[in-house]
């Protein structure tokens, strides 16, 4: 991308929403299933570096915030808010007064949800409902939905509820106008947090045998720490109607089991419901609406928004039949490089 272009998003960028860091100190900000991996981790940074007016932890576990509490999370300006997303009234009660809301909320184990389908769609996706209502009722800000890349092309019923989850949350700026801006950010697996494959390979170390569902398995990789920085500059560019996707790169799965257990044995025990063998950010019909923003792709939303046209002039379309998958992708991570990803 060239220079003049990096100015024109720079311009973009201060015409909408000046500097981040000054809109995240004077802000209110809550998190969704904030007790989780991801959400500690984004409290801490944007606790100790942005400092904002107020940062609200919401989730339904009591133990995991008084965990938080005893834990270092003691800023003044952080609250604990017991809460569910499947509770409308209490998250219309929790964004009084909110200017950003970062979704992380969710049922992730996919056996879990195949297996109680009624509750991943009551969570995955009424939830998701409930916080675009609360927000529009709210006039909240800006409001950043989490989604995998197991919502590309799903195969499974965590995947097909995630997919739903961003189109509810793309298409809501159609009832928001320019009051509240709704965007999604779109990654794939993050090494090493709880749920992930890493702790399952690390306990598995403990027996001289380490399970692999299969051998030619790839999946595309991302530190928790990227995955912050990535939802952080998203907020920022945000115009409402985008899938925001970072350019990371892939890791075969057998790699990350040698780099954990050299010494192991390693058992192929075939692929599990509903998992795919590689997987996929983008899809080849929606690069059709995808442009390139040099450190990430932007989905546009299939309706024209005035910002879709902009991010047009901005970004570099995709070549025809363009696609990203985790086994094409021409980047790929170590297994030096993931041992510090592990244990950075």
């Amino acid at each position: 991308m060239s220079d003049p272009m990096f100015s024109t998003i720079r311009q973009l960028k201060r015409q909408y929403s000046g500097s981040m860091k000054n809109d995240l100190k004077q802000s209110t900000i809550l998190i969704t299933g904030g007790t989780g991996s991801f959400g500690q981790r984004f409290a801490e940074i944007v606790l100790r570096e942005y400092e904002p007016k107020k940062l609200i932890v919401y989730s339904r576990d009591e133990w995991k915030q008084q965990e938080m509490r005893t834990h270092g999370f003691d800023h003044p300006n952080i609250r604990f808010f017991i809460g569910d997303v499947r509770d409308e009234d209490r998250l219309r009660r929790a964004l009084q007064g909110v200017d950003v809301v970062v979704h992380a909320a969710a049922l992730k184990q996919i056996p879990a949800c195949e297996y109680n389908p009624f509750e991943a769609v009551a969570t995955n996706i009424m939830g998701a409902r409930h916080v675009i209502e609360a927000a529009l009722d709210c006039r909240v800000g800006r409001v950043l939905a989490l989604s995998t890349d197991k919502a590309t092309s799903p195969t499974n019923l965590y995947g097909a509820t995630k997919l739903v989850a961003e189109k509810l949350f793309v298409h809501a700026n159609v009832y928001s106008g320019s009051t509240t801006l709704f965007s999604v950010v779109r990654y794939g697996n993050v090494v090493g947090t709880r749920g992930s494959v890493v702790p399952i390979f690390l306990e598995q170390k403990k027996t001289g045998q380490i399970s692999i569902t299969d051998e030619r398995m790839t999946r595309f990789a991302i530190s928790l720490d990227q995955s912050i920085r990535f939802v952080i500059s998203s907020i920022e560019r945000m115009r409402g109607g985008e899938v925001f996707v970072p350019k990371v790169p892939s890791m075969k799965v057998l790699d990350l089991a040698k780099a954990i257990a050299p010494e192991c044995r390693m058992n192929v025990i075939g692929i599990r419901p509903g998992e795919k063998i590689h997987e996929s950010l983008i899809s080849p019909d929606e690069a059709r609406l995808t442009v390139d923003l040099d450190d990430c792709y932007a989905i546009l939303p299939t309706y024209r928004l005035e910002t879709a046209y902009e991010w047009e002039k901005l970004g570099r379309k995709l070549p025809e039949h363009f696609s990203y998958t985790s086994d094409t992708n021409p980047d790929w991570i170590t297994p030096e490089a993931l041992l510090k990803m592990i244990y950075a």
